[in-house]
């Protein structure tokens, strides 16, 4: 019996994985309505939706740059308690670039910091600890590195650099880039390593560069090993 069931719950999970479900929606619980719209539309992101009935109804939607998923709140749009919503990621690039930005906005944002791995302590937890260490990861290793900030209820968002994704997380024949700073990123990382290529061979021009950034754009997203 043990046996059928691992098998017919492997085949599900064969099925499920082929139909593609996008992360579209998340619910964010704010005690004063007009006073969210105003941060979020600060922080610059796209107001996708206003509907108000008039009497006792009214939802707000929000889109970061670059997300594919969306914040909704409003009035009775959910019973949880105001601020209770923690842990909600931003994934970004450039760490600096993007606490810049929110500084610029006159939002309020945390330190850059890393972890070592303790899940004790007196800061605010996030999903690798809870005792954060000054300044970004050391080695500036992608997943690496934070900074966090909330909005005026107290909803907590963590800013997170990732700039190269762990293997198997990206499908590399569906390379995409979320924006034209992404992409510029990518460009940028991808002309300082073959900087160090042409360097290898003796400092020769590579004709083929073009496709030597491809390949290394798209390794990296992907997780592959990067060329040589």
């Amino acid at each position: 019996m043990a046996d059928l069931q691992t098998k017919v719950q492997s085949n599900n999970a064969t099925s499920v994985a082929k139909v593609d479900m996008k992360f579209e929606i998340v619910v964010i619980p704010v005690s004063d309505v007009d006073r969210a719209k105003e941060f979020y539309s600060r922080l610059g992101w796209r107001l996708d939706a206003d509907f108000d009935n008039g009497k006792d109804f009214r939802v707000i939607q929000f889109t970061p740059p670059g997300s594919g998923c969306s914040v909704i709140f409003g009035k009775n749009v959910t019973g949880a308690v105001p601020g209770s919503a923690q842990g909600m990621y931003l994934i970004v690039s450039n760490l600096a670039a993007a606490c810049k930005e929110l500084l610029g906005h006159g939002v309020k944002v945390s330190e850059v910091f890393h972890n070592e791995g303790v899940y004790a302590g007196p800061d605010e937890p996030y999903l690798f600890g809870r005792a954060r260490v000054s300044g970004p990861d050391p080695e500036h290793g992608s997943y690496r590195s934070f900074a966090s900030f909330s909005d005026p209820d107290g909803n907590g968002w963590l800013f997170q650099e990732i700039t190269a994704r762990l293997p198997g997380r990206i499908d590399s024949s569906a390379t995409s880039f979320a924006s034209t700073s992404d992409l510029a990123g990518a460009l940028r990382r991808a002309a300082a390593a073959h900087g160090e290529h042409e360097k290898r061979a003796g400092g020769q021009y590579d004709e083929k560069w073009p496709d030597w950034y491809a390949e290394y754009m798209v390794s990296e997203q992907s997780g592959k090993e990067l060329p040589k």
